[in-house]
């Protein structure tokens, strides 16, 4: 709960910086990113049904992009394994993809029900082979402070803050990017899939400024927490 409380907070800070809105849902798979109608995906997945969401922001490469978001989202039928939020559920390991990279995209291990994007440029992402994978599969692994993910490597967002609650994390646009997609962290089989995430991408000119209103503004949120206990 305080995440999110954090989050919500920061994101009041953030309006005046160029950002976009969307909503995900838990049915969008990262592995259809830039794929065009009647692409499959392990297994049972299909573009357009389970693409994930392509964000509606202006960005260049080198530009400095924090995310926060709230909703809960769940890989089983009808939520049976519980819902979670944007860092995914902890109550299960976390997961690679069911048959690794696919579709030109690489593979990447996180918490599964985690929220996840996608760099890609203006061609079909299964033009040209995956990158290499990236790892999130431990707390520490996913305290970073900035990200620079290659095109075509999905990465772990998260709530977009790092383990201190207070401090935005700052992903950092690859060479070559023109589009962005937002998907959740599923193994396999995105089409069964309940729940949504509302997300809020924002281009910081100066992360470091943000960094530390977010920081100020986490204060405010704790003492009112306090005040209710």
């Amino acid at each position: 709960m305080v995440r999110i409380l954090v989050a919500a907070t920061i994101a009041l800070g953030l309006t005046a910086s160029a950002n976009a809105s969307t909503i995900v849902p838990g049915t969008s798979n990262p592995w259809l990113s830039g794929m065009p109608e009647g692409t499959t995906a392990a297994y049972s997945d299909t573009a357009f049904g389970q693409s994930p969401v392509e964000v509606a922001l202006s960005f260049a490469a080198g530009d400095h992009l924090v995310f926060t978001s709230s909703g809960t989202t769940d890989h089983c039928d009808g939520g049976g394994c519980g819902l979670a939020g944007a860092e995914g559920d902890f109550l299960e390991p976390p997961w690679g993809h069911a048959v690794g990279a696919e579709n030109g995209i690489a593979n990447v291990v996180a918490p599964i029900d985690a929220l996840i994007g996608v760099f890609l440029g203006p061609a079909q992402p299964d033009s040209s082979a995956a990158p290499g994978e990236l790892d999130f599969s431990t707390p520490a692994l996913r305290d970073f402070a900035s990200l620079s993910p290659l095109l075509k490597q999905p990465f772990f967002i998260g709530d977009g803050l790092r383990n201190d609650f207070t401090t935005l994390q700052v992903f950092i646009v690859p060479a070559g990017a023109t589009r962005l997609f937002l998907g959740t962290m599923d193994g396999y089989d995105w089409l069964n899939n309940v729940g949504s995430l509302d997300v809020t991408a924002t281009n910081v000119p100066e992360p470091a400024t943000i960094v530390l209103v977010g920081a100020g503004l986490f204060g405010a949120v704790r003492r009112r927490v306090r005040r209710r206990c």
